[in-house]
């Protein structure tokens, strides 16, 4: 009996093998390539020997060579980030717990020997655990909506960090440009300091007079330190998001923000696009699928939970009589007297519902995210394109004129200066509102692909797949 027994497990386990997962050659990566190009069309690599190393140095150094754009930023932080390969190697890991789900239980053999008087009993068994042999199909299939969620989070990290560099490159140039226009405005302010102070010791100017002059360069130099040490944070910040060490740190940057398009896009079915493509949406309509598998395999499995068959061989030696063999087989299972499996029901269908409502919240977060991210697209546009088009022409008019007059002795020096120091204000406003419209743009594209960070009270996929076991309970 126990030689058959063993036989057929071993006939099931091959019968089960069949249908077994086994290790990719990328790890899954291939689906994360293809969702990132679909999204941002960008290359993305989980470097994992010298010779991939020695590719990615080499494509980064090319990169680096040149002054950045925002998209050659964010390709080699895709190459580069040490955090993002880390998200990769757990992509790895959820490979390996598919095949580790995919696998039959082993058999397990035990043998004893018992002697005393002269005599001695030997017995060997061979136990197989039925129950998770017969379930393996079911657990499978779960273990395999489980990394297809683990390769949708790796492809949601991917874009979550292109959208972090964008928006600190972003950051970076506009401090730039705000620095190279303060530093212009520190020379000309220092200049009317010092004018200030010779016309108020020939008695020409008065206290007041002079205190404007004088304070407006000390604010001046002030808010250039500010706007350098704010360019400074957001470059480093840029330098950690690339994953760039000491040799990459002199990475060239322009001084200056890109002119805006020349109309902004119009985006009709925003709404649409964002429920059909966000990768979060994606991975939380897998985790209810999974969670669904996993309910009917917890109902069909609730009176038994344990069902093993074992195989015995005994032979007994007797002094006073012939050796002889006994053979037999075992089975235990559970008998559900206190616990008809209604706890674990209870729980699985709870946990069913918990991330349905969850994913019906987020959906409608969506829509509405995508609306919200649209209108701030075109208002920021609107406002940045009203800089452009009227504020500063008229600041230019207003400047030239006013230079016309003092050449004329129409107005004195300092009627020009409060012309410079207006038009300085609106050279800023209009850094500030370019800036604002370029990271619209980037949380526009981050609210249709789903590579923001998630809000506050959002979905969880790691915390709901952790609130149910994969294979039902078992």
């Amino acid at each position: 009996m126990a030689h058959h027994f063993a036989r057929s497990l071993l006939v099931l386990a091959a019968l089960s093998l069949s249908g077994c997962a086994a290790f990719s050659p990328d790890s899954g990566m291939t689906t994360v390539s293809e969702l990132t190009s679909q999204s941002i069309n960008k290359d993305v690599a989980f470097v994992r020997t010298s010779e991939g190393e020695g590719a990615v140095d080499g494509r980064m150094r090319q990169l680096l060579s040149r002054t950045l754009t925002a998209d050659t930023a964010v390709q080699i932080a895709l190459l580069n980030n040490k955090g993002l390969q880390a998200a990769y190697n757990e992509l790895a890991l959820a490979e390996s717990d598919l095949v580790e789900q995919s696998l039959p239980p082993n058999p397990v053999f035990s043998i004893s020997r018992i002697s005393g008087n002269g005599a001695s009993e030997i017995e060997r068994q061979v136990v197989g655990d039925i129950l998770a042999l017969a379930t393996l199909p079911f657990r499978s299939d779960i273990a395999r909506d489980r990394f297809r969620q683990a390769q949708l989070r790796a492809a949601l990290a991917t874009l979550r960090l292109a959208a972090d560099v964008r928006r600190a490159y972003w950051r970076v140039v506009a401090g730039n440009e705000m620095v190279v226009l303060l530093t212009d405005a520190k020379a000309t302010a220092e200049s009317t300091a010092q004018l200030a102070v010779k016309l108020g010791e020939t008695g020409s100017l008065n206290k007041l007079d002079q205190a404007r002059e004088q304070v407006f360069y000390a604010e001046t130099t002030a808010d250039l330190a500010t706007a350098r040490q704010t360019a400074g944070s957001a470059r480093e910040r840029l330098a950690r998001l690339m994953g760039l060490w000491d040799g990459g740190l002199d990475f060239r940057l322009p001084n200056a923000l890109p002119p805006l398009p020349r109309r902004p896009h119009t985006l009709p079915s925003i709404e649409t696009d964002a429920v059909a493509h966000r990768i979060d949406l994606q991975i939380a309509r897998l985790e209810l699928t999974a969670l669904a598998k996993s309910l009917h395999l917890t109902e069909a499995t609730r009176f038994v939970t344990l069902l093993d068959l074992a195989g015995i061989s005994r032979r007994t030696q007797d002094p006073e009589g012939a050796p002889f063999r006994e053979r037999g087989f075992d089975v235990q299972f559970q008998i559900p007297i206190f616990d008809g499996g209604e706890v674990r029901v209870r729980q699985a269908a709870e946990t069913y519902n918990f991330a349905f409502n969850r994913l019906t919240e987020r959906a409608v977060n969506v829509r509405s995210e995508a609306r919200d991210a649209y209108r701030s697209y075109r208002s920021s546009y609107d406002i940045a394109s009203h800089y452009q088009r009227e504020i500063i022409p008229l600041r230019k008019i207003i400047t030239e004129e006013m230079q016309l007059r003092f050449s004329s002795m129409q107005v004195d020096i300092f009627a020009l200066l409060t012309e410079a120091r207006q038009r300085l204000a609106s050279l800023r406003g209009a850094i500030d509102a370019k800036q604002r419209f370029f990271l619209a743009q980037s949380d526009l594209q981050t609210v249709v692909n789903g590579g923001g960070s998630p809000a506050a009270g959002s979905d969880n996929p790691t915390t709901i797949a952790a609130a149910a076991p994969a294979d039902g309970g078992h």
